[in-house]
């Protein structure tokens, strides 16, 4: 092998050892994760047998939100809440929703909300020893703030089961978890497959 096909072999490899890395710290700077939501707080004076006046329309509850990015903010909508008898959202309990806000890196933020609640389908909801099992669904969208610019929207739809116990509060006493219903494909993947196509293209006209 002559000395220029030598030479080529090294600088191609230089290329593509470069683009390799370019492609990693690209991955590593902009790739985000989605907040963590959880209900820490939920209160339906209606259940509450303790309390003299049981026709309290109220619903409380308490939401937070975790940025758990190390150099993102994040910038959310309006937090829309949605409180239904069952998964299948059948029947709508009440609607909550907290303003846009925005949330720093690695920030804990927590928010309370106020619904009416529809005491008619509340009573609908089977009880088990008095207790209940609620759906609790919440959606928003959020933009990532990268340095000085911000990503365009993601939607954020999660949700999970509240229990309530005879007094109106959630049996739980951690926070709980609301998680992604539909499967979503990692923005590992989305990242490094498009940076893969520029690699093969720079390659092919090299």
């Amino acid at each position: 092998m002559s000395d220029s096909d030598g030479g080529c072999c090294r600088c191609c490899c230089s290329f593509i050892f470069t683009l390799g890395l370019t492609a990693l710290f690209m991955w590593l700077s902009l790739r985000t994760s989605n907040p963590k939501c959880s209900i820490e707080n939920f209160y339906l004076p209606s259940l509450d047998t303790t309390l003299e006046n049981p026709n309290d329309t109220t619903l409380n509850l308490t939401l937070k939100l975790e940025n758990t990015n190390k150099d993102k903010g994040i910038k959310y909508d309006a937090v829309k809440v949605a409180v239904s008898d069952s998964q299948n959202r059948n029947h709508v309990v009440a609607n909550v929703s907290v303003p846009e806000f925005y949330q720093g890196h690695k920030k804990k933020t927590k928010k309370n909300g106020t619904g009416t609640a529809n005491l008619t389908v509340v009573s609908q909801v089977t009880s088990n020893n008095g207790m209940r099992v609620f759906w609790v669904d919440l959606s928003t969208s959020v933009k990532f703030k990268i340095m000085f610019w911000y990503t365009k929207r993601h939607k954020i739809r999660v949700g999970a089961n509240v229990t309530v116990n005879a007094t109106g509060v959630k049996v739980e006493s951690k926070g709980i978890k609301l998680k992604s219903m539909a499967p979503r494909m990692g923005s590992f993947c989305v990242v490094m497959g498009s940076l893969l196509n520029f690699l093969v293209f720079s390659l092919l006209n090299f």
